[in-house]
């Protein structure tokens, strides 16, 4: 595989996290931001609708042909071959009160002749922070600050009493809940810090390891290539590779089978 393969899909990636953090931006902390409660009782604001309308508007002059699935609007991805994934705003709770770790995730899917699905480009930009994480198949994992662009990769921690282990809440574990809190008691240290940030300090090396239980796709799908891509593993909470298993366990590869065992005693 060339690894410029991917490149344009990545640009029009970049193109499309330009226009979510100039809308996202210009009303996050404003004094009418309009919050309502979807159908799941999660919070949605009017900012989350405007940027993935923004994003559809962008890929059908971009890639009509390509699918798209988005938390907000549905999905329209039967029979496509790659469709991209769209989270307009992760971490909504944090964007409606102030707190500065929220994201737009954007991913691009490539659907396999065998029907199997893989990641090959992601976009994780979180404006607030003046922090971009990006990554594309088989040309490694990136981050801007402040506009300043570096490659990163995860920790090389080996054992789960050296390890930190970043986690959203004790919400969503059912049966796990015992094996992860004794798990979080064994371990080095342990910080509360929830969404996209867990996973890409994982693909950073300052954490080794970030858990979350319940996830839907667009939660997951750019969080997955780049901790693949800087050297990690993403899996369910079971230990199925990918983002296509309703929660997401990243870890820095050499811990990836302790925590899964640690999860499912």
């Amino acid at each position: 595989m060339s690894t410029d393969n991917y490149a344009e899909d990545l640009a029009l990636a970049h193109l499309l996290a330009d226009i979510a953090d100039e809308i996202a931006l210009d009303r996050y902390q404003s004094l009418d931001l309009i919050v309502t409660t979807k159908p799941d009782n999660t919070p949605v604001t009017d900012a989350d609708r405007a940027v993935e309308t923004a994003i559809r508007e962008a890929l059908s002059k971009h890639r009509p042909t390509d699918g798209l699935l988005g938390e907000e609007f549905g999905t329209d991805i039967k029979g496509a071959k790659r469709y991209w994934v769209i989270d307009p705003i992760d971490g909504t709770k944090n964007f409606m009160r102030g707190v500065p770790t929220w994201a737009c995730l954007i991913a691009l899917v490539e659907v396999h002749e065998d029907g199997s699905q893989e990641v090959v480009v992601g976009i994780a930009s979180a404006p607030a922070l003046s922090r971009r994480w990006f990554a594309s198949c088989c040309q490694g994992a990136f981050v801007t600050f402040n506009g300043v662009t570096k490659k990163i990769s995860v920790s090389q921690v080996s054992t789960l009493s050296d390890a930190s282990i970043a986690y959203s809440d004790f919400i969503g574990f059912g049966d796990r809940l015992k094996s992860f809190q004794e798990m979080l008691d064994s371990a080095w240290r342990t910080r509360g810090m929830g969404d996209f940030w867990s996973h890409m300090l994982v693909a950073e090396g300052a954490v080794d390891v970030a858990i979350e239980p319940s996830l839907a796709l667009w939660d997951m799908a750019a969080l997955d290539i780049i901790v693949r891509e800087a050297g990690g593993v993403f899996s369910n909470t079971s230990g199925a590779v990918g983002p296509f298993g309703g929660s997401g366990v990243s870890t820095n590869k050499a811990l990836h089978n302790a925590v899964i065992e640690g999860l499912n005693p």
